[in-house]
């Protein structure tokens, strides 16, 4: 039977799928729409994405899109394991600039599921980390916004020295949340 946690933030979730396993392996549904409606979460999802981190501490955000492309995202790791953190960026809720973190990974077997409103990244915790995502919009670039990993404002504990991470120059210049773009 799949878990479905609420997390501390609004329609933010953690999901573990069951997985039954035997002498021959294991085999999980990691994805059903249906047992989701039943939880009053239904979602179309429209492109997977998957990302390979050669090394620990590989930080991927604080990404998201803005209307009419924002993304519902639904995260699991098939390798390795990563830290995960969802920021509250809708400007008019009482979390706003608020973030949690989940650990997620393939050992665990568990998704964390990240609403549209949100900023999303990630920073792994081992080498040889693959995160695989579904998003509920296609990729638009030309609506795709960042928030800094490392914001005083909002004090992300990424449990790893942010000094060492690796990041790519697009996150490296991200602007603060005080000078992003964000939902209304």
């Amino acid at each position: 039977m799949v878990e479905i946690r609420k997390l501390a933030l609004d329609g933010v979730y953690e999901i573990v799928p069951a997985k039954h396993g035997d002498e021959r392996g294991f085999f999980s549904e990691t994805y059903n729409a249906a047992l989701l409606a039943k939880q009053g979460i239904e979602l179309a999802f429209v492109q997977d994405n998957q990302s390979l981190s050669k090394s620990a501490g590989v930080l991927r955000g604080l990404h998201y899109q803005l209307p009419p492309f924002a993304q519902d995202k639904l995260v699991r790791v098939v390798r390795g394991a990563i830290l995960d953190v969802a920021v509250d960026i809708r400007a008019s809720s009482p979390t706003y600039g608020k973030w949690l973190a989940l650990e997620v990974s393939a050992e665990k077997w568990n998704q964390i599921l990240v609403p549209k409103g949100y900023a999303h990244g990630f920073v792994t915790l081992v080498p040889d980390t693959e995160v695989i995502y579904k998003v509920t919009d296609r990729y638009a670039p030309d609506h795709e916004r960042s928030i800094r990993f490392d914001d005083p404002a909002l004090g992300i504990d990424w449990g790893f020295p942010t000094a060492g991470v690796t990041l790519s120059a697009k996150d490296r210049g991200a602007p603060l949340l005080a000078d992003a773009e964000v939902f209304s």
